[in-house]
């Protein structure tokens, strides 16, 4: 356990709470109340807050000066950061991060949101605090499978049915290909041949492979427009091949990498605790050998093959202070490998490396979400569905506005509502999909929070004449008041949480707690009722947290509608 000053469990209590003191007590050998005692009688919060209490067996509390609260009100307002900016004289970070990563003749599907969603928010949000980001789509467009899909390219391509929809096409040939190799060893021997072609540079095999990769990148950029998703670079695997020969001798002239049954594998040096050494397995009570090949005995390279190159080339390139990786929990074996050859390959790189693994997405019966004919879900077709149930809920509250404005709204709230519903849980966990509950205007959902955005700028549109100036003094007369600048303040500690583990989740559940303390506040307190210096301390509230609600969702990659 480390100190840590937090806000308080129970606001009876205080604001904030620390318990430093039992710590530091328990190092020193001293009795934490009465070490508490000291460290009270020692400080200086002049201007800051009332005297700290004691509570329980040595816990600190302290409680902001109401002058305190109502110039962090005036601070907010004024700054275009809601105070989440990088602390003045820190450096900045820069970030390599890795999310997305479709593959070319494959239409994008359901497995691709978390990835995609949680890449974007961890590098907006890095990007807002202050720190230097490259966002890279790693793509796979090379391997195996193109030797089969030229081969079914080449026999028996629909072309009529590619101009309609490219990747159904091309996904049609791959399944139709996986069965006639698995069928007919001539075929795979010619799948075989066409993929050789293709890696010696044939002109034919090159140009109809560019055309799968320009058919593909084109529905690719379709979906991360309606994501509003964009990326610094789309580098795909086959931009590392002319590497990876020379990556694989470097190894193994390093001595990293070693021969095994016509294999270059690299095995555990025995450095560590075994318990935490990727390249060894427990079996039986007995530690075995769990090499990771970077070179198969046909001469083939793999994923950590090209995943080194990509490393190496990342390092030169970007001189990131970290890489960060977004994909699934089932890869983890592979980035710790992955990790550790990088390590011993350059053992002087400061680099940190990071992977950062989410859970499945599940549908009702607890098995991976799909389709009611047991498909793959595509995400175009999910991301149809979101608008259009949002249509329908728009409609049946908001009959009135004209069908573009229902759609412009039902398109906010939709997509808002998928990206949420994903980022809430904690990323390591699976999770349930479930349209009525992200669809809901009740509980921790996008649409509750959208809601709340609105609420709160519905009271400027009711304003007779001119908009005041929210310029101070400003008073605090009511404990909702207080409750909901407090919660206001705290945006500025919880955006940079995010990053020490890369948990957007923690800024979802702020945000949710600030939208019931707003609600809280809006039903306690009249703003428009209301006259002189509390009229513009709560307009004032009512603007900030409209801020700060949309550019929460901001940061999460989700829009607010003004109207719902």
């Amino acid at each position: 356990m480390e100190a840590r000053l937090a806000p308080a469990a129970d606001a009876r209590f205080g604001d904030y709470q620390t318990n430093a003191a039992m710590l530091l007590a328990k190092k020193l050998g001293k009795n934490p109340r009465v070490f508490a005692a000291e460290l009270m009688a020692a400080f200086d919060g002049t201007g800051l807050v009332l005297e700290p209490e004691m509570a329980g067996p040595g816990f600190i509390n302290f409680r902001l000066r109401p002058e305190a609260l109502t110039a962090r009100l005036e601070g907010l307002l004024a700054d275009e950061k809601l105070g989440a900016a990088r602390p003045q004289g820190m450096a900045a970070r820069r970030l390599v991060i890795d999310f997305s990563g479709p593959n070319v003749a494959k239409a994008m599907h359901v497995g691709h949101i978390r990835s995609t969603i949680l890449g974007d928010a961890v590098a907006r949000i890095a990007r807002w605090v202050g720190h230097v980001v490259v966002t890279d789509n790693h793509i796979g467009d090379w391997g195996t499978q193109f030797g089969m899909l030229l081969v079914a390219w080449k026999e028996s391509l629909d072309r009529e049915a590619l101009a309609a929809d490219p990747l159904a096409e091309m996904e049609r040939l791959y399944k139709e290909m996986t069965a006639r190799c698995a069928a007919d060893p001539v075929v795979r021997e010619a799948a075989k041949a066409e993929l050789v072609k293709l890696q010696a540079g044939d002109v034919e095999n090159l140009g109809i492979w560019k055309e799968m990769i320009r058919l593909s990148q084109t529905q690719f950029q379709a979906i991360y427009g309606r994501l509003g998703i964009e990326f610094d670079h789309m580098l795909g695997e086959s931009f590392y091949n002319p590497w990876l020969g020379e990556t694989v001798d470097a190894l193994a002239a390093a001595g990293i990498a070693r021969e095994s049954e016509g294999a270059l594998c690299v095995f555990s040096d025995r450095t560590g605790p075994e318990k935490d050494d990727p390249f060894l397995v427990s079996r039986d009570g007995q530690w075995h050998d769990n090499p990771s090949l970077v070179r198969k005995a046909d001469g083939g390279f793999n994923y950590t093959t090209t995943d080194l190159a990509t490393l190496v080339y990342r390092q030169r390139e970007f001189t990131p202070d970290q890489i960060v990786y977004v994909t699934d929990g089932r890869q983890q074996l592979h980035f710790r490998q992955l990790f550790a050859i990088f390590r011993r390959w350059y053992p002087e790189a400061g680099v940190q490396l990071s992977h950062v693994w989410f859970g499945a997405i599940l549908g009702d019966d607890g098995r991976p979400f799909k389709t009611r004919s047991g498909e793959t879900v595509k995400l175009a077709d999910l991301l149809d569905e979101a608008e259009e149930r949002a249509f329908a809920l728009v409609t049946e509250k908001n009959p009135g506005l004209p069908e573009s404005e229902r759609r412009d709204i039902a398109r906010i709230i939709g997509l808002g509502a998928v990206k949420y519903a994903d980022l809430l849980p904690n990323r390591q966990s699976d999770y349930i999909f479930s349209w009525d509950k992200m669809l809901s205007f009740q509980g921790n959902t996008a649409p509750y929070l959208q809601y709340s955005y609105v609420r709160a700028r519905s009271i400027f549109r009711k304003l007779e004449g001119e908009i005041p100036s929210l310029q101070g003094p400003f008073v605090l007369t009511d404990p909702a008041e207080r409750a909901l600048l407090l919660q206001l303040s705290r945006f500025a500690e919880e955006v940079p949480r995010v990053l020490e583990d890369f948990r957007p989740n923690l800024l979802s559940n702020y945000l949710f707690e600030t939208a019931t303390s707003f609600h809280s506040f809006f039903e306690a307190c009249p703003v428009l009722r209301s006259e002189g210096e509390a009229k513009i301390t709560r307009l004032a509230l009512c603007e900030l947290t409209s801020r700060v609600i949309q550019q929460g969702l901001g940061l999460l990659g989700i829009n607010v509608p003004e109207k719902m």
